[in-house]
């Protein structure tokens, strides 16, 4: 089976939200409750436990150039659906210490349930902060890439369920291509701010969740420049040899200068 992936085109977004009911309807998940956040018309705010899609509302201000309002700045929405980025090289599965994090065959990670002891170290190692434990449960969840659906054939719920096609699920390289012709496309038409997000330059070394945004990532909750966790283990444990050389040194020198 060929690696899969979902491609998320924000400037295809409407905000219906129709991914995150698929989601939902399909794995089974609770609600998340009916607080209003006050974050524009956003209130589920974030991915989480219970939250495995998530479209999310960026409110930029736009200033009014025409007739008396001019200058004035009013509104406007972008939306974007969030969802878990399957990274190439997943803190969380490296991080995990029971085996509970796996790498399915068309690439995605996956959290069995049944083996996760809640430690929530896959919780603190995960860049884009995806993962989250269930407080009441006890154990992690994350979206599963619907990996029962494309087990059996069928594309994600949250990709088939999506009226504008803004959520495309299919061959990881053909979506990475598409993603790039889309922006010329968009460029054409006098966007210039349409960019591809997908971090291969870092140590994630690239995602299954490609998102072609408008303007900075950060505004959609994209990190412009994740990191694994553990890339930084050289340095820590360089650093710890190094300390421990100092001390033994020091404790020698103490040592041989009693003696004398």
């Amino acid at each position: 089976m060929s690696t899969t992936a979902f491609l998320t085109d924000s400037t295809l977004c409407i905000g219906c939200k129709a991914c995150e009911v698929a989601c939902k309807e399909w794995n089974q998940i609770s609600e998340d409750g009916y607080e209003w956040s006050g974050h524009s018309y956003d209130n589920t705010q974030a991915v989480g436990h219970s939250t495995w899609r998530h479209v999310k509302f960026v409110e930029n201000p736009v200033e009014i150039g025409l007739g008396g309002n001019s200058g004035e700045q009013l509104p406007a929405w972008g939306f974007s659906s969030d969802v878990c980025k399957h990274c190439e090289v997943a803190g969380c599965l490296e991080a995990c210490p029971t085996g509970a994090i796996v790498r399915m065959e068309f690439g995605a990670v996956f959290v069995q349930p049944d083996v996760c002891n809640g430690c929530s170290y896959c919780v603190v190692s995960c860049p884009f902060g995806v993962v989250q434990k269930n407080e009441e449960d006890g154990r992690a969840f994350k979206c599963t890439f619907c990996s029962d659906r494309q087990k059996a054939g069928l594309a994600p719920a949250c990709a088939k369920a999506c009226p504008t096609e803004s959520i495309k699920f299919g061959n990881l390289e053909e979506l990475r291509l598409e993603a790039q012709l889309r922006v010329k496309e968009l460029e054409a038409r006098g966007i210039h701010d349409a960019v591809v997000y997908d971090p291969l330059d870092t140590s994630v070394k690239g995602i299954h969740a490609l998102f072609l945004l408008r303007g900075d990532p950060r505004s959609y909750n994209l990190p412009p420049h994740p990191e694994v966790p553990t890339t930084y283990m050289k340095k820590g444990w360089t650093s710890a040899a190094i300390a421990a050389g100092v001390m033994l040194g020091a404790t020698l020198l103490a040592f041989l200068g009693e003696r004398r």
